[in-house]
């Protein structure tokens, strides 16, 4: 099961520890969801997802302090008995000195934020389903052409690196050379990212290890990409047949979701940067409702309907 740190979460979003003396090191967040314990306080545990990371908004917390002492006893031991992995507070609010050490007592840290509750919520929820998502790692080269995620695969040596150098000097972004990080945000979507020891490198034989960000500046790197195309480079040959029109799409499946892609074949003179810019562009085109395979189809159509209109006259 994937599983993210706690100490990674303390560091992203800059949580203040209210716990210290609580070692954080070895806690680990399973879940992408979070939960807001209003029930809970309320005394309702049935269905209570207490292994998500919790979360104390403002309206939990005015609750809490309307509470009798008698009560609080009560409840705050019930709650907190539960494998809590944290329990983060937002706005700065401060929490009640009894639920504190009854935090201590059950080994629960306690963060806090200076973030609204709806807008550090949002903001989690979307990191941690990126963070926690299935992941595969693939041997490509992924680059931010116009907006667009392109993903170019191919055979070791075919020159995926070699593309991605140019396309970088044409203005676009490297997100990641030879191994291509692939998880699934969402039914609809794979995000591509580096791993941490290849990030911002590419290789180039008979040159070795280059460094992007350091050569070409912080513009021309990018951590994370929407996968949105794939290119899938071979070497020409004279028996396979090659789609000229586009009429009908290719997809690729990656952790169950389907990916467009198109096969092109490589031969001295091909100019593959400008192949991926082109390609980039008219996968945009046809996101925006504009397919020119479909419009020649159409205008082809419509000239024979004239023709033969015409031979009947």
């Amino acid at each position: 099961m994937a599983s993210i740190s706690l100490n990674k979460i303390i560091e992203r979003f800059k949580l203040e520890n209210l716990t210290p003396e609580i070692e954080t090191k070895g806690i680990k967040i399973t879940q992408p969801d979070i939960n807001r314990p209003a029930l809970q306080l309320a005394g309702y545990f049935e269905h209570y997802e207490a292994t998500r990371l919790q979360i104390i908004g403002f309206v939990e917390y005015t609750y809490m302090k309307g509470l009798s002492e008698e009560r609080k006893e009560e409840i705050f031991e019930k709650l907190l008995s539960n494998p809590i992995p944290v329990i983060v507070f937002c706005r700065e609010l401060q929490p009640d000195p009894l639920f504190l050490k009854k935090s201590v007592e059950h080994g629960i840290p306690l963060l806090m934020t200076k973030k609204a509750t709806s807008a550090f919520t949002a903001e989690v929820i979307r990191w941690l389903n990126v963070q926690l998502a299935p992941c595969i790692s693939v041997h490509g080269v992924l680059v931010d052409v116009y907006g667009e995620g392109v993903l170019i695969t191919g055979e070791s040596g075919i020159g995926k690196s070699e593309a991605a150098l140019e396309l970088v000097k044409r203005g676009h972004r490297l997100v990641t050379d030879d191994v291509v990080e692939i998880r699934k945000v969402s039914d609809d979507t794979l995000v591509g990212s580096a791993p941490d020891i290849t990030k911002h490198f590419i290789e180039l034989r008979g040159i070795g290890i280059t460094d992007i960000k350091t050569l070409f500046g912080v513009s021309s790197v990018k951590e994370t990409s929407q996968i949105d195309l794939v290119i899938h480079l071979e070497d020409w040959s004279k028996e396979k047949e090659y789609d000229r029109l586009g009429l009908e799409e290719e997809f690729v499946d990656y952790l169950g979701n389907k990916v467009t892609s198109h096969t092109i074949p490589i031969r001295p003179g091909r100019n593959l940067a400008l192949i991926c810019e082109t390609a980039a562009v008219n996968h945009r085109q046809k996101k925006m409702g504009y397919n020119a395979a479909q419009e020649l189809y159409k205008r082809v159509q419509e000239n024979l309907t004239k023709r033969r209109d015409d031979d009947e006259e």
